[in-house]
């Protein structure tokens, strides 16, 4: 009791010292127009005074950062509300995060501030990081700032923060909300009362859009004039000129955005496809007794087990040696595997104990001499029993019945091996051995499958071995030899080792390449190919003049325009003296030059039926990815000109957040510029754009001849994405 005691009066005593202090010093400092900034250490402003640090992040405080342009932000706020003196702007700076168990469980759900509850959002900029002004008293941003620093800090829509810093909107940059405010509301207030929305929905359309709450990053509805309990905002003629107002976005975490969602998914599954086995609904259940989820297409093996065409990397600790393996790892399997149909991601420890990777990975390989935690292992084994598949390279990792022994004379040095392939054919080469080998009982040794590998020598000491695992086709192929390793290795200790395992290096990949088919990978290698230059085109000659005009005003004096991914150089023919590179392409604006296999211009602009959209076209044979490519010229270029950026195939594909999209010859690839008014009933909705533009795909496919009936969409889906267009 009384140590009970002592722990409360030292709670009570020291434990709001860090919330006092940084609650004390913002309001000393708030009138000098110094910038607040929490982040991590490691991300600490130059010059910055470190006021507190914890846990590897710190509160510091700088100079003034200031904020005088706001056309590249996307705007809350639709009303003359700026800033009141007693408030704070600040920026919150995030990252997307894979997966769906994204926040880091609480000990208590009462420590966990909530961004949303602390602060008024008044604008946003997508990108990486994901960038949000917002509003907050004093009190309450020290306690976000204090959240923060101390790992409580929670946000929806699977953001994680990185940094928060205080900023100063100048007075140009209010001028344009309070003018972009009033002439919203001098469309909105129209003479004849009438919503500025083109075409107004049916009143059950309406009912049923309006029946889940809106949301600004999870935040509740603010119920003002209006606007009636539990159902959309009133008419726009019904509210008062200059009053108050906030326009809740309907975002991921919406209950109707997710339930449309879920029907879309579901229908998209059972979409139909040529020479697709039918398979069981349920993967996760109803495989039982499938060994091999693959098949074989015109000499590929295509994935058919519904997940995502994931290879996750887990090398242990997040130290510099398993920095430095996991790219050994990832360049020995990129050069095994067809990089078209597969993407390679690193497993930390924290997210295979936090994230439901299991769902999303085709193949799971660990790749540290380091004894797995037995919490991982289980999450590893289970996994297993799921169907899963593993490539043990040099690990601990073994499975019941089966241990790794340790043979020091054998550790890093160049050994015999004989390799016995699925077909029962032998391959012999020099290996380089992690200096363990495999030994279980008799049952054990029976149950193996096919691929097996033993040192040439009398004892036959097994180094790689293939053990299937439970009754619903999961396998691993666990291995004691350095195929992950080339022979520069730093480890291989004799110029006669490198020569050895240099002749044999073809046979290395040889090995390995038959272990991932096993596992049910594709190892069809594709060329990478290069990158080619882009194709300025547009589809009618009234906007190829101001299109010229608009260039020639700004572009530097070489024809360049910079962005902050990569530089495009306009030119009005390409030779092959021209270099192009990730970071510099050339653009060439003779549209007579153009042709290619991949894209017919001349059937594009024949079928193009739009306004704005698609009227100006860049085009790539071979691009790192169309997103760049418009970086620097779509808040630029005028809206009517109706920019959008097609390539034939990306080496680089950009999905969200860090997450890597596939992008094969063959895909639909463009990226399009699209403006939306907030203020819309789309524009409150912004999940529902990616349906509609699936919908459209859908559509456009179904309307060529013979291909009516090539993807079922459920009715309720087509329903309700229609009456969302209508609106």
């Amino acid at each position: 009791m009384l140590i009970t005691l002592c722990y409360l009066y030292l709670w009570a005593r020291w434990g709001r010292r860090p919330a006092a202090l940084v609650r004390t010093t913002v309001q000393r400092l708030r009138a000098s127009r110094c910038s607040f900034t929490f982040c991590g250490a490691a991300a600490q402003p130059r010059d910055a005074r470190v006021c507190l640090s914890r846990g590897g992040r710190v509160f510091c405080v700088g100079e003034s950062q200031c904020i005088d342009d706001l056309n590249k932000w996307a705007l809350f706020l639709v009303s003359p509300f700026i800033l009141e003196a007693e408030h704070i702007a600040f920026v919150t700076e995030s990252i997307w995060v894979q997966g769906e168990n994204l926040q880091r469980p609480s000990s208590s759900s009462d420590t966990i501030v909530k961004w949303s509850d602390c602060c008024l959002p008044l604008a946003c900029r997508p990108g990486d990081p994901y960038q949000l002004i917002a509003r907050a008293s004093v009190d309450d941003f020290s306690k976000l700032g204090v959240a923060f620093l101390e790992d409580r800090l929670q946000m929806a829509n699977g953001l994680i923060p990185q940094k928060i810093v205080s900023v100063h909107l100048q007075e140009s940059a209010l001028k344009e909300l309070k003018d972009q405010a009033s002439d919203t509301q001098a469309r909105t207030l129209q003479p004849n009362g009438e919503s500025p929305v083109e075409s107004k929905p049916e009143p059950d359309a309406m009912e049923h859009m309006g029946r889940s709450d809106s949301q600004v990053l999870g935040s509740a509805p603010t119920q003002g004039k209006g606007s009636a309990p539990g159902g959309e905002p009133a008419g726009e003629s019904d509210r008062e000129v200059g009053s108050v107002e906030h326009c809740h976005l309907h975002l991921s975490s919406c209950h109707e955005c997710l339930e449309l969602e879920n029907s879309t998914i579901e229908s998209v599954k059972f979409a139909s496809a040529e020479n697709i086995p039918d398979l069981p609904y349920d993967y996760s259940s109803g495989l039982e007794g499938i060994a091999d989820l693959s098949l074989e297409r015109e000499g590929r093996r295509v994935n058919i087990t519904g997940k995502a065409p994931n290879i996750l990397l887990y090398v242990g600790s997040d130290s510099q040696d398993a920095q430095g393996r996991l790219q050994l790892v990832r360049s020995a399997l990129a050069d095994c595997v067809d990089t078209d149909c597969y993407t390679l991601y690193h497993l930390s420890p924290e997210s295979a104990l936090r994230d439901p990777w299991s769902d999303n990975c085709l193949l799971l390989v660990i790749a540290t001499r380091e004894p797995v935690p037995e919490d991982l292992s289980r999450k590893f084994m289970a996994y297993l029993s799921q169907g899963g598949k593993v490539l043990g390279l040099s690990s601990s990792f073994t499975l019941a019945g089966f241990r790794v022994m340790s043979k020091a004379p054998l550790q890093d040095t160049v050994q015999s091996l004989v390799f016995c392939k699925a077909d029962q054919s032998r391959v012999k080469l020099s290996v380089l051995s992690s200096g363990g080998v495999y030994e279980g009982g008799p049952d054990q040794l029976l149950s193996l499958g096919k691929l097996q590998g033993h040192l040439d020598s009398e004892d036959e000491d097994r180094l790689i071995v293939q053990v299937p695992f439970g009754t619903r086709g999961g396998e691993a192929v666990l291995c004691q030899v350095h195929l992950e390793l080339p022979p520069s290795s730093p480890i291989v200790q004799t110029q006669e080792d490198f020569d050895l395992l240099k002749s044999n290096n073809s046979r290395r990949y040889e090995v390995l390449k038959e272990i991932l088919t096993t596992l049910g990978l594709s190892c069809d290698l594709t060329q990478v190919p290069a990158l080619t230059p882009i194709y300025l085109l547009s589809v009618a000659e009234e906007i190829r003049v101001p299109l010229m005009q608009w260039l020639g005003k700004h572009v530097d004096p070489e024809g360049v325009i910079k962005s902050s991914k990569l530089s495009l150089k306009f030119v009005s023919s390409y030779t092959s003296e021209i270099e192009v590179t990730p970071s510099a392409i050339p653009v060439v604006t003779d549209m007579e030059a153009f042709s290619s296999e991949n894209f017919d211009f001349e059937i594009y602009r024949q079928n193009l039926q739009t306004k704005k959209l698609g009227k100006t076209v860049l085009f790539a044979e071979v691009t790192p990815t169309t997103m760049s490519l418009l970086d620097g010229l779509m808040f630029e270029m005028p809206q009517e000109m109706g920019l959008i950026a097609i390539a034939a195939r990306q080496t680089q594909g950009k999905g969200r957040g860090r997450n890597v999209w596939l992008s094969p010859k063959g895909c639909a690839l463009s990226t399009l510029l699209v403006s939306i008014p907030l203020r819309s009933h789309l524009g409150q909705r912004i999940p529902f754009v990616q349906h509609l533009m699936s919908l459209a795909v859908v559509e456009a496919v179904r309307s060529i001849p013979e291909y009516q009936e090539v993807l079922g969409i459920e009715p309720r889906t087509l329903c309700m994405l229609s009456m969302c267009s209508t609106t």
